[in-house]
């Protein structure tokens, strides 16, 4: 049996104890949830594993098959036009005659100057009858010393009219001769700038002749294009509208000032032995592949920010934590970065989630993308 006092003094050690009980059950929840705090569940993060590899691109622009060289074709005479014989599309022979003016005013021209070429031959034949009479009489001593000289300055000024007259005829001939535009080189008819009936002045553009020397196809560049493509890269030149007739090209000339509303350079491409299907005025495409040597291709979402740097996050597959590593960017791709330094390959780099990353943190890979 239990003495009275024993009795007392259990009673009263069971009220401490059931006193305590509740303030005992929130010291053991608040430490759970401080140890929850301190070690939170990884955060998922989407993955990929980067390969350096060769950073070649490949520049397609679209331009036009245009010659060489082109000739503008006009009269060096003022008329009417009374003859054009071809048009454009087609092919001339350097001695063809592509267009007349009307000759009439020209012919009697000629025909004038011929007349008075003959009325001077005829007065060089009279004062130089007079010169062989006055220098005989003068050795005889029948006539003067200032007679004979007299008529040799007459027979003189006589052979000089005959000369500008002769002159004067070849160049009626010439003006004749001018009625008549030729061609002057073997090539095509590219543009036709006047009609039959038109009047036109010397010098006016009648005719472009592309000549058959070569061809160019011939591209609207922009500028970053122009610092990256190496000077002596091959060109594949391609049909748009049949890209199996192709031909091979080199980067012939570049205008030296950008064009002021496209602010492009002007490129034309030398052809080598373009096909016949590739004829001048068509449409092509220029292929060029450019090599930036080797170097990592990244998602562009895995591109963040390190300060003013950009960076990636990269998993390191012990720990399963993250750290911020900076990167240099060679360019920017649709969709893709290209990275010229700061990852080696082989390097686990987040792809989604970076955002809401901090150094150090640990995280649960949900894929790997190689």
């Amino acid at each position: 049996m239990f003495s009275s006092g024993s009795f007392h003094h259990n009673r009263r050690l069971s009220r401490l104890v059931i006193a305590a009980a509740p303030a005992l059950v929130l010291l053991l929840s608040g430490c759970k949830r401080e140890t929850a705090e301190e070690a939170p569940p990884p955060r998922p993060v989407r993955v990929t594993v980067v390969e350096k590899a060769g950073l070649g691109q490949s520049i397609v622009l679209t331009g036009q098959i245009q010659a060489e060289k082109e000739v503008t074709l006009a009269f060096r005479i003022g008329g009417r036009i009374i003859e054009r014989s071809v048009d454009a599309g087609d092919k001339v022979t350097p001695d063809e005659v592509v267009a007349r003016l009307d000759p009439q005013n020209e012919l009697n021209a000629l025909r004038s100057a011929r007349a008075a070429l003959s009325a001077a031959e005829g007065r060089l034949e009279q004062d130089s009858n007079t010169f062989d009479r006055q220098q005989t009489l003068l050795r005889q001593g029948w006539t003067t010393q200032a007679n004979f000289e007299q008529a040799q300055q007459t027979m003189r000024s006589a052979q000089a009219a005959v000369d500008d007259a002769e002159a004067q005829v070849e160049i009626a001939e010439d003006r004749v001769a001018y009625t008549e535009l030729k061609a002057g080189v073997i090539g095509t008819i590219t543009r036709r700038a006047v009609e039959s009936g038109e009047v036109v002045q010397a010098g006016q553009p009648v005719f472009i002749v592309a000549r058959d020397s070569g061809w160019d196809a011939v591209f609207d560049v922009p500028a970053q294009v122009l610092r990256t493509a190496p000077p002596d890269a091959d060109v594949i030149i391609a049909l748009t509208d049949d890209p199996s007739v192709t031909a091979k090209g080199r980067v012939r000339q570049v205008d030296p000032q950008a064009d002021p509303v496209t602010r492009t350079f002007k490129v034309r491409v030398a052809v080598n032995d373009p096909p016949p299907a590739m004829r001048l005025g068509a449409t092509v495409s220029g292929r060029m592949d450019v090599d930036h040597g080797h170097g990592v291709s990244i998602p562009a979402s895995a591109l963040t920010a390190s300060g003013n740097s950009p960076a990636v996050w990269v998993v390191d597959p012990a720990s399963m934590t993250v750290a911020l590593k900076p990167v240099e960017v060679l360019r920017y791709d649709p969709g893709t970065v290209v990275l010229s330094g700061g990852l080696e390959g082989g390097e686990i780099v987040v792809t989604a989630g970076v955002q809401a990353l901090h150094p150090g943190q640990k995280v649960r890979l949900l894929g790997a993308r190689s």
